[in-house]
């Protein structure tokens, strides 16, 4: 990669911190010097290396400890690498923690001049732009109060608003938007598109997939504080999924003697949903669909799928549909041990693997969980109005576990277990359409008529 266009360039990086069992060990390690050691040393990141090219959006995951935010902080120069060097070419602006660069005995508007100040804006530039920052944060009267006042969601907001002000180049921004109103999120969110479609650099970092893959170019999956993965979007969110349901765990044992016998589903020929309709306009939303692939992508392997598919209302299988069509999605498991309360789910992605729609059982059988002993065969469908999709590929995922829906294990989790080729398209905007029941008007008056 052309050096010219990189700007930032991490090599070979390694952060570690010493640990001192007692503050007396401190003083000790300082006089006896390497005579002697009292400290332990924890390594939080090991040989990271890696480039971001200007104009890139580069996203950052990983559980809690990986050294996401270590990286960062090395990143802004915060923090010093033990090894190795991070270099950034141009303005970092950065929000990492909340209230970090405040002084809490300051108004809001105080810290706005200091913030200003620090990210080397002029006091012209500051002048120019204190009203517009204060405009942006919308935090009211609280402008004028000590931010030692200010709530979670309110230094959030000051802070993202004045690091949207300063000319960065590169902007890094840590979970910041997690304490967000959603109205204020999707502010924010806006000016990191905008900031992206003008060139800017971006460093973002989320535990939400579904923002990662629908704002980042590329994505790097920190690992016990080494690259785990760097890949596209929806290949590190679908691989990080599948370490948080903990795909290495133990398949669930079938008991002692148990046959399982295969029992396709018995369904009517397939159709073709085309013929139904009437309406021959190039504007109709065509989507073809593929053949149900069952494949096991990661989970304990409880149960597990048979078959599914798309079906019309007469209960005939689709190998095609139209967008805004009543659809029914049958889902076919199988029960390979002892299941106490089965949950079954779908949710549809478009080719970046952002989650556009999907739904699961649990709501409906709260208060009826299914259980499923070894054997059992439970069919499984979700009757709705399919959207209209732009034109594209999408895929839908489905998955099996057993609990609650904030608590569960996961049996099977199957990507791409459909993929949907939508053709063509009449959706004016957004990532899917929805069908309008009426679009018209009234006219109320008219210029020059009598009255």
């Amino acid at each position: 990669m052309c050096s010219e266009r990189l700007i930032v360039d991490v090599d070979r990086v390694d952060k570690s911190f010493l640990l001192y069992d007692k503050p007396s060990h401190r003083l000790w390690q300082m006089l006896l010097g390497r005579r002697r050691t009292f400290y332990r040393e924890h390594r939080v990141l090991k040989d990271i290396t890696f480039q971001v090219p200007r104009g890139q959006t580069l996203g950052l995951v990983g559980r809690n400890g990986a050294g996401k935010s270590t990286l960062l902080s090395i990143l802004c120069g915060t923090l010093a690498p033990s090894a190795g060097e991070a270099r950034v070419h141009g303005k970092v602006a950065a929000l990492l923690e909340l209230g970090a660069g405040f002084n809490p005995e300051l108004t809001g508007r105080e810290n706005i001049d200091l913030c200003a100040q620090i990210y080397g804006l002029s006091e012209d530039q500051i002048h120019a732009r204190r009203e517009s920052i204060i405009e942006f944060a919308d935090i009211g009267e609280y402008i004028d109060r000590p931010v030692k006042t200010y709530s979670s969601g309110m230094f959030t907001r000051l802070g993202f608003s004045v690091v949207a002000h300063v000319d960065a180049d590169v902007l890094i921004v840590d979970e910041a938007l997690a304490v967000g109103d959603a109205f204020f999120v999707q502010k924010c969110m806006r000016f990191l598109h905008a900031f992206r479609e003008n060139g800017g650099t971006l460093v973002f970092v989320s535990h939400d997939m579904g923002a990662v893959t629908a704002l980042c170019d590329r994505v790097i999956w920190l690992k016990d504080g080494r690259v785990f993965m760097d890949a596209p979007p929806k290949q590190v969110a679908a691989a990080y999924l599948a370490d948080l349901y903990d795909a290495d765990a133990e398949v669930v044992a079938t008991e002692a003697g148990d046959t399982i016998v295969e029992d396709p589903l018995q369904l009517e020929d397939e159709v073709d949903g085309r013929l139904a309709w009437l309406n021959q306009t190039s504007l109709r939303n065509d989507i073809q669909l593929s053949t149900f692939a069952p494949s096991h992508d990661f989970g304990v392997r409880g149960a597990e799928f048979v078959n599914g598919g798309f079906y019309d209302r007469q209960g005939r299988k689709l190998t095609w549909m139209v967008g805004g069509e009543c659809v029914e999605l049958r889902l076919k498991v199988r029960a390979i041990s002892s299941i106490r309360s089965l949950i079954v789910g779908f949710v549809v992605k478009d080719k970046q693997g952002q989650p556009l729609f999907g739904d699961n059982s649990y709501l409906t059988h709260r208060t009826d969980s299914i259980g499923a002993k070894p054997g059992d065969v439970i069919d499984f469908h979700f009757r709705f109005r399919m959207p209209i999709l732009p034109a594209g590929d999408y895929a839908v995922s489905a998955a099996i576990s057993d609990g609650v829906q904030e608590d569960h294990v996961m049996h099977q989790w199957v990507h791409d277990a459909l993929v949907l080729s939508s053709r063509a398209s009449s959706v004016a905007t957004g990532l899917i359409g929805i069908p309008m029941l009426e679009i018209g008007h009234t006219r109320v008056a008219t210029k020059g008529a009598n009255q």
